[in-house]
């Protein structure tokens, strides 16, 4: 499912690397973010894959594996292309998902360490 690259944009994030070994894969790097954001099926289905609430394409799967790696970096292994998705992402669910963004938060950031870590970053959005 092409949500996952939208949310491995968001923390961003995938496996692998076809750009060396130093960065998560650039296989993604070419889909329409937008028509992925504007499509609630596809949204609710990588949500919940990221949830543990249903079943995971292989692309939401690969996602869910390294967001704990990206937040944990800084998304160090991010090229610009994912920082910038990333940010999309990001802003759409703040903005148009507010309560999927919510749990997320919940479950990925309990504590809110990243969330103070990068409140400047995200203060810029």
């Amino acid at each position: 499912m092409k949500f996952a690259v939208v949310l491995c944009l968001l923390v961003a994030v995938l496996l692998g690397s076809s750009q060396g070994a130093d960065l998560y894969t650039d296989k993604y790097d070419n889909i329409d973010l937008d028509e992925i954001l504007g499509n609630d099926r596809l949204v609710n289905n990588c949500f919940n894959c990221l949830m543990d609430q249903g079943s995971c394409t292989p692309d939401c799967a690969d996602l869910k594996k390294v967001i704990p790696e990206a937040l944990e970096t800084g998304c160090a292994k991010c090229s610009d292309k994912h920082k910038q998705g990333t940010r999309k992402v990001i802003k759409f669910l703040m903005d148009n998902k507010p309560d999927l963004w919510t749990q997320l938060q919940g479950k990925y950031d309990p504590d809110g360490s990243y969330k103070q870590k990068y409140e400047e970053e995200a203060k810029n959005l």
